[in-house]
């Protein structure tokens, strides 16, 4: 009688199992990003900071304070957009372009 190799066939499973995660990784990253709902937008920089910012960057939990450092606001809109150690990226459908445009400007005069 002939005895198989359990770990031939299980070396095959695990292939599979990667080329298949991998196919519905590139399906999950092509998703368009959702675009914000048409008729909202922000007053201006200090509103987004109020309501977005303040929680974790005056004197909350996790981020550092922001304000009165003078940060550029090519930096700043880089941080939102990617994102910096605790830090979570922000996406256009979160914060819309112009707004975030204000939000550094505010940032960095304030």
């Amino acid at each position: 009688m002939r005895k198989t190799r359990p770990e031939g066939s299980a070396v095959g499973f695990m292939l599979a199992m990667i080329v298949t995660a991998g196919l519905f990784a590139d399906a999950a990253w092509a998703a368009p990003e959702k675009v914000p709902a048409s008729g909202f937008a922000w007053k201006d920089g200090a509103e987004v900071y109020t309501k977005v910012c303040a929680y974790c960057h005056e004197g909350g939990p996790v981020g550092p304070q922001i304000r009165g450092r003078e940060l550029p606001a090519v930096y700043v809109r880089t941080v939102v957009r990617n994102g910096f150690r605790a830090m979570p990226a922000f996406r256009a459908s979160e914060i819309d372009d112009e707004s975030l445009a204000k939000l550094a400007e505010y940032i960095s005069k304030n």
